[in-house]
């Protein structure tokens, strides 16, 4: 029996997604043909008639700027009583550069000013430009206020254009005929701008005045179209001919100023050429999209499979208690959540042991101290009793010993030293005792002494000094005092390890506030990161070595301030020390 034929996942992914990218390609590339098939002769009317709209406007804003500056010439030779004029004449010459003569002529007499500089940069004179305007002169029936322009090149090293205006002076009273010779530069580079249309501008007579072949400049306009052109009001029109035998296409808007046609055309030919490299730049770019999705249809399988492979890998190590693996997946599908989600369960089973592992030793720490606190209290209350024996015969002894004697000043010191000893002691066992917890009227300036006289031993052999500022009128808070003790030996405590042996000062201060008492331990250490504030009360929170702390004493703490209807709370800064702030409320009728 022959067994089915097996293909590999990525195999089977491969070939779904070669299929669907060849069909949509070929859709694409059927339906992008079709389209510039039906489109493209509506495509290149729209095209040349908007290439030629934007030629007509710019010659038309080139014009009326010539217009309005042959103006200021014309207002500027009337004014003959103007004092300087011909320094503004030549001021006006040097600012419009493309200015090389002006003439202004009306019923008084004609005037004529040029830019000599220009003119013999260029080898003519100005007896030359009016020679030429001499022999051609302004066909007749022109209108008043309209502008005409003609080419008027005398020499091949300057082609220039003139514009002739007929207007009335402001008052009224003459005709002013104002002709300028301009450079014919602006109006060239207009025809040169586009690279696939052949553009030109015509004057009134059907002549091209502006050409991108500067060959045909002067020479009359075909008439296969001109006669269809001229007089022409539409913007914009575009029309399909011949051309010395070639089928064109071509666009032709008026321009408002100076009589002016603008045109492009382009060859039918290059036209279609151009949409037919367009569909071969198509095909061949279909064909490289279609090889570049086989081979990242080949990554991508790969890149989908593995996931699952490393999946079944890590959940054999797992069943093999192997927690700390990663399984890497970088695809943002199902797959890869998968992926990152048993990272994460990996990683977290990871976690949950270790700090299981923590706690358990935290608790065997707990367990120590516990034991040793039980075990320090039995040895605190047999010594208690050697010691009331050592101060009952010191006493005796003091009273067989004559005043000033030097034994007497020995054993007067053994009372004090040993009168210390008992209340040390019987406030570690009266702090030590279990209890039940009651509540009752509790005097702080009582707490804080006893919890200072506890602890104070401690601090002064880790060179800790302790200073006390309690204010005389402190009121009385409900509570428990041993409670309160163990937050203030707690801290203070603290504030011990973490000056880690330096020398430093440990203050408790207390006053009173509107709502009752505020309490301040302050020390002198290195202060708390700021990071790390908002967990130093959460339990088992330690930054201490393993071993030496059990990150219970600030949680058991603030749990006894909040018994106490009271706040905790911290104020520290590295380099400045620490400050916790305790507020308990009055005992009612205590304020």
């Amino acid at each position: 029996m022959h067994g089915k034929l097996k293909f590999p996942l990525r195999f089977k992914v491969l070939l779904a997604q070669l299929l669907g990218v060849t069909v949509v390609l070929s859709l694409i590339t059927f339906t992008m043909a079709r389209l510039f098939h039906v489109d493209k002769t509506a495509y290149i009317h729209d095209l040349t008639s908007t290439v030629v709209l934007h030629t007509a406007q710019e010659a038309n804003a080139l014009m009326v700027g010539y217009l309005e500056r042959l103006r200021l010439f014309s207002r500027i030779m009337g004014r003959e009583d103007l004092q300087g004029r011909q320094e503004v004449l030549n001021g006006l010459f040097q600012e419009f550069g493309e200015f090389l003569m002006v003439t202004r002529s009306d019923v008084n007499g004609e005037e004529t000013v040029f830019d000599q500089a220009a003119l013999t940069a260029a080898g003519l004179s100005k007896d030359m430009l009016l020679g030429y305007h001499a022999a051609h002169p302004l066909p007749p029936g022109l209108k008043m206020g309209e502008p005409y322009l003609e080419n008027s090149t005398v020499s091949a090293k300057l082609p220039t254009l003139t514009l002739t205006v007929t207007e009335p002076t402001p008052d009224g009273a003459l005709n002013v005929t104002t002709q300028a010779v301009i450079r014919f530069d602006k109006l060239q580079g207009l025809a040169r701008r586009s690279r696939v249309f052949e553009t030109f501008l015509l004057d009134g007579q059907g002549r091209f005045l502006a050409h991108s072949e500067r060959s045909r400049i002067g020479t009359p306009a075909p008439g296969a179209w001109w006669g269809r052109v001229r007089g022409l009001r539409t913007p914009g029109m575009t029309m399909e001919y011949q051309e010395h035998g070639n089928g064109m296409v071509g666009g032709f808007s008026p321009v408002r100023c100076g009589g002016l046609t603008a045109g492009v055309q382009i060859r039918k030919s290059a036209a279609y050429l151009t949409s037919r490299e367009l569909l071969g730049d198509l095909l061949l770019l279909s064909l490289s999209l279609l090889g570049a999705a086989a081979l990242l249809s080949l990554y991508w399988s790969r890149r989908l499979t593995r996931p699952i492979e490393e999946l079944s890998k890590a959940t054999r190590m797992v069943g093999q208690g192997r927690f700390d693996i990663e399984v890497k997946a970088d695809t943002g599908d199902e797959i890869g959540a998968l992926a990152a989600s048993f990272t994460r369960m990996a990683s977290e089973l990871h976690t949950r042991e270790k700090a299981l592992k923590d706690i358990y030793g935290q608790l065997v720490q707990s367990e120590k101290m516990a034991a040793f606190g039980s075990l320090g209290a039995g040895i605190a209350h047999e010594v208690k009793n050697p010691l009331a024996g050592i101060l009952g015969i010191t006493q005796l002894s003091l009273r067989g010993v004559e005043k000033g004697h030097l034994l007497e000043k020995n054993l007067l010191i053994i009372e004090k030293e040993t009168k210390r000893c008992k209340t040390i002691i019987e406030n570690l066992l009266k702090f030590a005792r279990q209890e039940q917890v009651a509540f009752d009227e509790v005097d702080i300036p009582q707490v804080v002494a006893d919890a200072v006289a506890i602890v104070d031993h401690q601090l002064g052999i880790h060179s800790i000094k302790v200073e006390q500022e309690l204010d005389c009128d402190l009121p009385a808070c409900r509570g428990n005092a041993n409670q309160l003790q163990q937050v203030l030996m707690n801290l203070m405590i603290n504030a011990q390890q973490a000056m880690s042996g330096n020398s430093g000062t440990v203050r408790l201060a207390a006053r009173k506030t509107d709502q009752g008492v505020e309490l301040r331990v302050s020390d002198t250490g290195p202060g708390i990161p700021e990071e790390i504030q908002a967990k130093i009360f959460e339990p088992f929170f330690t930054t201490k070595p393993v071993g030496q702390g059990t990150g219970l004493g600030l949680s058991v703490s603030y749990g006894i301030v909040k018994d106490h209807g009271g706040e905790i709370r911290l104020e520290s800064a590295i380099g400045t020390g620490t400050t916790f702030i305790i507020t308990l409320p009055a005992a009612t009728g205590a304020v």
